[in-house]
């Protein structure tokens, strides 16, 4: 299985990436993990709406040049739908037993995903109704992935 995450904005904290590293060395052993990181359009804190969209918009071109057109997509959406650890490894398990094995993940900016992007995604999932940092979703993202391959495999790591 090919895993492909594509984020937006370059990962600062150094607890995030010592985190990020160490999923990404265990999942390893599961699939070949790429991570792409998309830079993010700089402005300022207070932002029109008709900024934001573009913002979204300019980020979003740049998801789109790096999404293969053999890849199922999955978008990081607060409007997603949400599902358990075990409902996402079985899915997961589903699209590689019918022979859908490039996968990408993607994880907007902070002012969300542009509409193209969202129209361009297989699957839309939640973690939660909360919002969190962008860059935690990315530990989390990796974190859940590695969590499904242990779930399929029956390995203790799950609970």
């Amino acid at each position: 299985m090919q895993i492909t995450v594509i984020s937006v904005g370059k990962i600062k904290d150094k607890y995030l990436k010592l985190g990020i590293a160490e999923f990404e060395k265990r999942l390893g052993r599961y699939c070949k993990l790429q991570q792409i990181e998309i830079n993010d359009e700089q402005a300022p804190d207070h932002l029109s709406e008709k900024d934001i969209e573009l913002i979204k918009e300019k980020e979003g071109n740049k998801i789109l040049q790096k999404i293969k057109t053999d890849q199922t997509v999955f978008v990081l959406d607060i409007q997603g739908k949400q599902r358990t650890s075990e409902a996402f490894a079985a899915e997961l398990d589903h699209l590689v037993l019918h022979g859908k094995s490039q996968i990408a993940f993607v994880i907007g900016g902070s002012n969300g995903l542009s509409q193209d992007v969202l129209k361009r995604a297989d699957e839309k999932i939640s973690f939660s109704k909360m919002t969190f940092p962008h860059q935690l979703m990315k530990l989390i993202l990796l974190e859940q992935i590695y969590r499904a391959f242990k779930i399929q495999k029956g390995e203790p790591y799950h609970k």
